[in-house]
């Protein structure tokens, strides 16, 4: 094994992309005292997407990072779910997001992004995340990785977690194919109220609307174009028959609050038969296991990636297992083995659910939709809670 030269630098684990999945893997590892690098390749803390829906296993895994209530104490908990129908106006369904679950009360808030990624970060030892670190190209030296940066620089090390999103270099390196497209678009967009509004607002003032769509051929440059977006969703809308108040969150918000995205994901074929981790490599969030946002549960299964992960990690790093004869590479591929093993069927389920939820919602057919507004859609909001109703576990 070659030793550093003076262009490398020498690391225990390094972590790519400073996303929620891989600061959160960051934060599970320094809870049990283990030291790691973050590697982000944009100059600041990535703040991309306003907010998303933290269901029950998502604070599970807050709190066994010990940052829950710190976020609790800024958002508002969800107390009921209404489903409206698009063609009638009236209510579908209704749920109440406070019941009882498997493992204790359900809890549902919507939380903003970028206060995520803040509290996280304000956890961990300064210099844990280095900016500006875009990695071009993944190499092994025996035992370990050696990762190239586009500054020419190289960090070897002897663990590599990619949370590097899904166009993540490290789930390329794994074989991993990449995402595909589901032929739907999802705009979101940000609308404030400070003298408030009917409806009870997220975040006091301010309102997230969120919708998906499936563009022709025509409407490509719709996408692109945040001024025929917002005219786009309000057509749609109006014809439709949505309540007045939703009309008027689209109709105030700014048009540089409102993006729009192809929607992508992984195949559940290649999570059955690819490879989630190899040798001392392994993938967590959006790099493992893109979903629809159909179930909303990317940012909440990207959380318990890292709970399960850290926990996998930090055992086989104190030598805990059961022979104790191992060296530390052995244990570490068997602690990202069991890592494995813990998450694969877990991404499975979520990423079918959340393609089949987004199907039947989207689908124009008749029949489906008569289905939709008798009887799916019911089952379909039960199917949120149901799926959010999950415990990782502790560190």
């Amino acid at each position: 094994m070659q030793q550093p030269t003076s262009t490398e630098a020498a690391e225990n684990i390094v972590i790519v992309g400073a996303g929620i999945a891989g600061l959160a893997t960051a934060l599970g590892l320094h809870r049990q005292g283990i030291r790691s690098v973050v590697l982000e390749s944009s100059p600041t803390l990535r703040a991309a997407g306003f907010a998303f829906t933290t269901w029950t296993n998502a604070w599970r895994a807050l709190d066994a990072l010990g940052v829950g209530d710190t976020i609790r104490a800024h958002h508002l908990r969800g107390q009921r779910l209404v489903v409206k129908s698009a063609s009638s106006g009236e209510t579908a369904t209704k749920l109440n997001l406070m019941a009882q679950g498997r493992s204790g009360m359900h809890e549902i808030y919507c939380v903003k992004r970028n206060f995520l990624l803040e509290t996280l970060e304000e956890e961990l030892p300064r210099g844990t995340i280095r900016y500006s670190s875009k990695i071009v190209s993944i190499e092994e030296d025996g035992n370990i990785k050696l990762v190239h940066l586009a500054d020419g620089s190289i960090i070897r090390t002897k663990v590599l977690i990619g949370c590097d999103g899904v166009n993540s270099i490290v789930a390329k390196w794994l074989g991993l194919k990449k995402p595909s497209f589901s032929g739907r678009s999802a705009t979101r967009g940000l609308a404030e109220f400070p003298n408030g509004h009917g409806f009870i607002a997220l975040f006091r003032a301010k309102f997230i609307l969120f919708f998906t769509w499936t563009p022709s051929a025509d409407e490509k440059e719709v996408e692109e174009n945040t001024s025929k977006m917002r005219e786009y969703v309000l057509k749609k809308l109006k014809h439709a028959k949505v309540p007045d108040e939703v009309i008027q969150v689209i109709e105030v918000s700014e048009m540089s609050d409102v993006v729009s995205s192809p929607l992508r994901y992984r195949s559940p074929v290649s999570l059955l038969y690819g490879k989630i981790t190899k040798e001392n490599v392994c993938v967590a969030g959006d790099a493992f296991h893109p979903m629809t946002p159909d179930l909303g549960q990317g940012g909440c299964s990207a959380l318990e990636d890292s709970i399960v992960l850290a926990r996998c990690l930090g055992e086989a790093i104190r030598g805990e297992d059961k022979g104790g004869k191992k060296g530390e590479y052995e244990r570490i591929k068997d602690g990202l083995k069991k890592y494995a093993e813990n998450r694969r069927w877990r991404g499975i389920q979520l990423i079918v659910t959340a393609y089949i939820i987004g199907f039947i919602q989207q689908s124009d057919n008749a029949f489906i939709g008569f289905l939709r507004e008798k009887i799916l859609s019911g089952i379909m909001a039960k199917t949120l809670m149901k799926m959010g109703d999950y415990d990782c576990g502790k560190l």
